[in-house]
Protein backbone atom coordinates (compact mmCIF):
# COMPACT_ATOMS: atom_id res chain seq x y z
CA UNK A 1 0.00 0.00 0.00
CA UNK A 2 1.51 3.12 -1.24
CA UNK A 3 1.93 6.41 1.21
CA UNK A 4 1.75 9.95 -0.53
CA UNK A 5 4.83 11.43 -1.45
CA UNK A 6 6.97 13.21 1.18
CA UNK A 7 9.07 16.00 1.32
CA UNK A 8 12.25 15.09 2.83
CA UNK A 9 16.02 16.91 2.52
CA UNK A 10 16.94 14.27 0.00
CA UNK A 11 17.05 15.30 -3.76
CA UNK A 12 13.55 12.96 -5.42
CA UNK A 13 14.18 10.72 -7.91
CA UNK A 14 13.99 13.12 -11.12
CA UNK A 15 13.08 12.03 -14.57
CA UNK A 16 16.07 11.34 -17.26
CA UNK A 17 15.29 11.03 -20.98
CA UNK A 18 16.49 7.48 -20.57
CA UNK A 19 14.02 7.04 -17.55
CA UNK A 20 10.73 8.67 -19.91
CA UNK A 21 11.40 6.47 -23.12
CA UNK A 22 12.10 3.31 -21.18
CA UNK A 23 8.53 3.44 -20.72
CA UNK A 24 7.77 3.59 -24.29
CA UNK A 25 4.06 3.17 -25.79
CA UNK A 26 2.96 -0.20 -23.59
CA UNK A 27 2.46 3.20 -20.86
CA UNK A 28 -0.51 4.54 -23.39
CA UNK A 29 -2.36 1.59 -23.26
CA UNK A 30 -2.80 2.41 -19.32
CA UNK A 31 -6.58 2.43 -18.10
CA UNK A 32 -9.16 5.24 -19.03
CA UNK A 33 -8.80 8.44 -18.00
CA UNK A 34 -10.65 9.63 -14.91
CA UNK A 35 -12.71 11.97 -13.08
CA UNK A 36 -11.25 13.53 -9.61
CA UNK A 37 -13.23 11.26 -6.97
CA UNK A 38 -15.69 13.34 -4.68
CA UNK A 39 -15.01 15.09 -1.66
CA UNK A 40 -16.71 11.86 0.80
CA UNK A 41 -13.67 9.85 -0.16
CA UNK A 42 -11.74 9.26 2.92
CA UNK A 43 -8.51 10.77 3.55
CA UNK A 44 -6.85 7.35 4.17
CA UNK A 45 -8.09 6.13 0.41
CA UNK A 46 -6.67 9.19 -0.59
CA UNK A 47 -3.35 8.75 0.90
CA UNK A 48 -3.46 5.35 -0.37
CA UNK A 49 -4.12 6.89 -4.21
CA UNK A 50 -0.90 9.17 -4.57
CA UNK A 51 2.15 7.15 -5.88
CA UNK A 52 5.28 7.61 -4.51
CA UNK A 53 6.83 9.75 -7.38
CA UNK A 54 9.85 11.11 -4.89
CA UNK A 55 10.34 7.54 -4.02
CA UNK A 56 10.54 4.82 -6.78
CA UNK A 57 12.87 5.73 -9.53
CA UNK A 58 10.43 3.46 -12.40
CA UNK A 59 9.64 4.95 -15.54
CA UNK A 60 8.17 8.28 -15.29
CA UNK A 61 5.41 7.12 -17.74
CA UNK A 62 2.41 9.55 -19.10
CA UNK A 63 0.25 7.02 -17.30
CA UNK A 64 1.91 7.42 -14.48
CA UNK A 65 2.05 11.24 -13.82
CA UNK A 66 -1.34 11.09 -15.13
CA UNK A 67 -2.39 8.99 -12.01
CA UNK A 68 0.01 11.27 -9.66
CA UNK A 69 -2.51 14.29 -10.59
CA UNK A 70 -5.34 12.55 -10.00
CA UNK A 71 -4.15 11.83 -6.39
CA UNK A 72 -3.25 15.11 -5.60
CA UNK A 73 -6.69 16.48 -6.93
CA UNK A 74 -8.38 13.96 -5.04
CA UNK A 75 -7.21 15.89 -1.93
CA UNK A 76 -7.51 19.47 -3.12
CA UNK A 77 -11.31 17.77 -3.23
CA UNK A 78 -11.77 16.58 -0.24
CA UNK A 79 -9.75 18.83 1.95
CA UNK A 80 -6.66 16.72 2.68
CA UNK A 81 -4.24 18.48 1.12
CA UNK A 82 -0.34 17.44 1.94
CA UNK A 83 1.69 20.50 0.13
CA UNK A 84 4.37 18.58 -0.99
CA UNK A 85 7.54 20.43 -1.97
CA UNK A 86 6.58 23.74 -0.23
CA UNK A 87 9.88 23.25 1.95
CA UNK A 88 13.29 25.88 1.98
CA UNK A 89 14.89 21.96 1.04
CA UNK A 90 12.69 21.91 -1.45
CA UNK A 91 13.73 25.38 -2.72
CA UNK A 92 17.78 24.44 -2.56
CA UNK A 93 16.85 21.07 -4.31
CA UNK A 94 15.96 22.58 -7.51
CA UNK A 95 17.49 25.55 -7.76
CA UNK A 96 20.52 24.76 -10.16
CA UNK A 97 17.89 22.60 -12.31
CA UNK A 98 14.58 21.94 -13.08
CA UNK A 99 12.79 18.50 -13.59
CA UNK A 100 8.84 19.08 -13.47
CA UNK A 101 6.17 16.18 -13.80
CA UNK A 102 3.90 17.76 -16.12
CA UNK A 103 3.05 21.06 -18.27
CA UNK A 104 -0.54 22.49 -17.42
CA UNK A 105 -1.81 24.27 -19.92
CA UNK A 106 -4.75 26.62 -18.30
CA UNK A 107 -6.87 29.75 -17.98
CA UNK A 108 -5.62 32.58 -15.93
CA UNK A 109 -8.27 32.93 -13.67
CA UNK A 110 -7.22 33.49 -9.92
CA UNK A 111 -9.68 30.39 -8.98
CA UNK A 112 -7.70 28.06 -10.60
CA UNK A 113 -4.20 28.12 -9.51
CA UNK A 114 -2.66 24.52 -10.97
CA UNK A 115 -0.27 24.19 -8.23
CA UNK A 116 -3.26 23.94 -5.96
CA UNK A 117 -5.73 21.91 -7.90
CA UNK A 118 -3.14 18.94 -8.23
CA UNK A 119 -1.89 19.54 -4.47
CA UNK A 120 1.93 20.45 -6.05
CA UNK A 121 4.80 22.22 -5.00
CA UNK A 122 7.65 23.97 -5.99
CA UNK A 123 9.51 22.54 -9.30
CA UNK A 124 6.49 19.83 -9.99
CA UNK A 125 4.91 21.59 -12.57
CA UNK A 126 5.54 23.70 -16.08
CA UNK A 127 2.35 26.18 -16.06
CA UNK A 128 1.26 28.08 -18.65
CA UNK A 129 -1.72 30.29 -18.49
CA UNK A 130 -3.89 32.63 -20.62
CA UNK A 131 -7.30 33.56 -21.03
CA UNK A 132 -9.41 30.15 -22.08
CA UNK A 133 -6.15 28.44 -22.66
CA UNK A 134 -5.95 30.74 -26.12
CA UNK A 135 -3.30 30.44 -28.12
CA UNK A 136 -0.77 31.80 -30.59
CA UNK A 137 2.91 31.00 -31.82
CA UNK A 138 4.91 32.49 -28.31
CA UNK A 139 2.16 30.44 -26.07
CA UNK A 140 2.76 27.06 -28.32
CA UNK A 141 6.46 27.97 -28.02
CA UNK A 142 6.34 27.76 -24.66
CA UNK A 143 3.97 24.43 -24.46
CA UNK A 144 6.98 22.95 -26.71
CA UNK A 145 9.35 23.74 -24.07
CA UNK A 146 7.54 21.70 -21.62
CA UNK A 147 7.63 18.77 -23.37
CA UNK A 148 11.08 18.87 -25.75
CA UNK A 149 13.35 20.41 -23.46
CA UNK A 150 12.24 19.96 -19.86
CA UNK A 151 11.10 16.17 -20.75
CA UNK A 152 7.85 16.08 -19.24
CA UNK A 153 6.06 13.20 -20.07
CA UNK A 154 2.35 14.71 -19.37
CA UNK A 155 0.78 17.57 -21.20
CA UNK A 156 -3.04 18.57 -19.73
CA UNK A 157 -5.34 20.99 -21.11
CA UNK A 158 -7.32 22.71 -17.99
CA UNK A 159 -10.46 24.81 -18.79
CA UNK A 160 -12.97 25.32 -16.40
CA UNK A 161 -16.72 26.21 -15.04
CA UNK A 162 -17.37 29.47 -15.58
CA UNK A 163 -14.54 30.80 -17.37
CA UNK A 164 -14.88 34.46 -17.52
CA UNK A 165 -12.82 35.06 -20.74
CA UNK A 166 -15.56 32.86 -22.50
CA UNK A 167 -18.10 34.70 -21.38
CA UNK A 168 -17.19 37.74 -22.80
CA UNK A 169 -16.26 36.34 -25.84
CA UNK A 170 -20.10 34.90 -25.83
CA UNK A 171 -21.70 37.87 -24.91
CA UNK A 172 -19.92 39.83 -27.33
CA UNK A 173 -19.94 37.88 -30.65
CA UNK A 174 -23.88 37.05 -29.85
CA UNK A 175 -24.51 40.63 -29.62
CA UNK A 176 -22.48 41.55 -32.73
CA UNK A 177 -20.11 43.95 -30.71
CA UNK A 178 -16.21 44.59 -31.03
CA UNK A 179 -14.06 44.06 -28.76
CA UNK A 180 -11.93 47.03 -27.06
CA UNK A 181 -8.06 46.96 -28.09
CA UNK A 182 -6.50 43.58 -27.58
CA UNK A 183 -9.82 42.11 -26.42
CA UNK A 184 -10.85 41.74 -29.79
CA UNK A 185 -7.64 39.17 -30.36
CA UNK A 186 -9.11 37.02 -27.39
CA UNK A 187 -12.43 36.91 -29.48
CA UNK A 188 -10.63 35.94 -32.55
CA UNK A 189 -8.77 33.27 -31.30
CA UNK A 190 -12.12 31.98 -29.00
CA UNK A 191 -14.42 32.12 -32.22
CA UNK A 192 -13.85 28.74 -33.64
CA UNK A 193 -14.81 27.22 -30.23
CA UNK A 194 -17.92 29.82 -29.90
CA UNK A 195 -18.96 28.75 -33.45
CA UNK A 196 -18.20 24.74 -32.70
CA UNK A 197 -20.63 25.00 -29.30
CA UNK A 198 -23.10 27.52 -31.27
CA UNK A 199 -25.63 24.52 -32.32
CA UNK A 200 -25.07 22.35 -28.57
CA UNK A 201 -28.49 22.65 -26.60
CA UNK A 202 -27.30 23.31 -23.12
CA UNK A 203 -25.27 26.49 -21.39
CA UNK A 204 -23.94 28.17 -24.43
CA UNK A 205 -20.59 29.43 -22.18
CA UNK A 206 -20.07 26.10 -20.46
CA UNK A 207 -20.46 24.08 -24.28
CA UNK A 208 -18.10 27.29 -25.48
CA UNK A 209 -15.53 25.97 -22.88
CA UNK A 210 -15.50 22.21 -23.25
CA UNK A 211 -14.83 23.15 -26.95
CA UNK A 212 -11.94 25.35 -26.73
CA UNK A 213 -10.42 22.01 -24.30
CA UNK A 214 -11.19 19.98 -27.61
CA UNK A 215 -9.79 22.39 -29.98
CA UNK A 216 -6.57 23.40 -27.82
CA UNK A 217 -6.04 19.30 -27.82
CA UNK A 218 -6.17 18.96 -31.02
CA UNK A 219 -4.29 21.72 -32.76
CA UNK A 220 -1.80 20.34 -30.20
CA UNK A 221 -1.70 17.14 -30.91
CA UNK A 222 -0.63 17.81 -35.08
CA UNK A 223 1.53 20.24 -33.11
CA UNK A 224 5.20 19.56 -35.72
CA UNK A 225 7.41 18.80 -32.25
CA UNK A 226 4.62 17.49 -30.05
CA UNK A 227 2.97 14.93 -32.52
CA UNK A 228 5.77 12.73 -33.06
CA UNK A 229 6.58 12.55 -29.43
CA UNK A 230 3.43 11.44 -28.57
CA UNK A 231 3.36 8.98 -31.27
CA UNK A 232 6.30 7.39 -29.84
CA UNK A 233 4.77 6.94 -26.32
CA UNK A 234 7.18 9.85 -24.90
CA UNK A 235 4.46 12.61 -24.40
CA UNK A 236 0.26 12.40 -23.78
CA UNK A 237 -1.63 14.97 -24.10
CA UNK A 238 -4.98 15.58 -22.90
CA UNK A 239 -7.76 17.77 -22.11
CA UNK A 240 -9.69 18.51 -18.43
CA UNK A 241 -12.42 20.22 -17.35
CA UNK A 242 -11.86 22.28 -13.66
CA UNK A 243 -14.99 22.85 -11.62
CA UNK A 244 -15.31 25.81 -9.51
CA UNK A 245 -18.15 24.51 -7.48
CA UNK A 246 -16.15 21.52 -6.17
CA UNK A 247 -12.70 21.20 -7.07
CA UNK A 248 -13.03 18.38 -9.03
CA UNK A 249 -10.65 17.59 -12.29
CA UNK A 250 -12.41 15.69 -14.49
CA UNK A 251 -10.21 14.19 -17.63
CA UNK A 252 -13.50 12.91 -19.76
CA UNK A 253 -13.59 15.96 -21.90
CA UNK A 254 -12.90 14.06 -25.16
Amino acid sequence: MHEPPQVSQAAPCLPTRRRLLAGGAAALAAAPLLAAAPASDSYAATRRAAPPIDDACGPLTPERVLKYLVAGNRRWVSGRLVHPHQTVARREAVAAEQHPLATVFSCIDSRVPPEIVFDQGVGDLFVVRTAAQTNDGLVQGAVEYGIEEALTPLLVVMGHQRCGAVSFVVETLNAGREAPAHLEDVVEALRPAYEAAKPIPGDQVDNTVRAQIRLTVRQLRHDAILEPLEAEGRARIVGAYYSLDTGAVDFRVE
